[in-house]
């Protein structure tokens, strides 16, 4: 039986446009950590933005994504520190604080668990690449995107 443009949306409609909804507001939160990770952020502020609570859009966000949004903040923040890192004109300290981090002992215990060593040592064999060394930067970054230690699994076909 057809419904008519009058009748209200069935239960499982109604969770399927629901789900819609939370996609887009995750998908913000997503945008907004990639557009402001330099920027001081937390769970709570991103949050705020969504008008959720902090628990919620860490459960949501991760049975989403993978991963929680602090740890895809680090993600970002890490990534654009290997880039800074491989120009080499930056200290390790002053990498910290450009991506947003306030603590040179987190960011540098994060990378490592990302990366695989730490900043100095990784600033330290990119200089020493010549095969990194004229490579166009969209190629550079996906070939050193940090991987995580299993933390999140991609799914098949990514």
């Amino acid at each position: 039986m057809a419904r008519g443009a009058d009748s209200p949306p069935s239960a499982r409609e109604a969770k399927h446009q629901q789900h819609l909804k939370d996609l887009r507001l995750l998908r913000r939160v997503r945008d907004r950590i990639d557009r402001d990770y330099a920027q001081p952020l937390d769970v709570e502020a991103l949050a705020r933005g969504v008008n959720v609570s902090a628990g919620h859009l860490s459960r949501e966000f991760r049975a989403a994504f993978g991963e929680s949004p602090y740890s895809y903040l680090m993600t970002r923040r890490i990534e654009r520190a290997m880039a800074l890192l491989r120009r080499g004109d930056l200290s390790v300290t002053d990498v910290c604080f450009a991506v947003g981090c306030s603590s040179l002992g987190t960011f540098s215990t994060r990378f490592s668990e990302l990366v695989g060593m730490s900043p100095s040592a990784y600033r330290r064999m990119t200089a020493e690449q010549a095969q990194v060394a004229g490579l166009p930067g969209c190629v550079v970054k996906q070939a050193t995107r940090p991987i995580r230690n299993r933390e999140a699994t991609p799914a098949p076909g990514q």
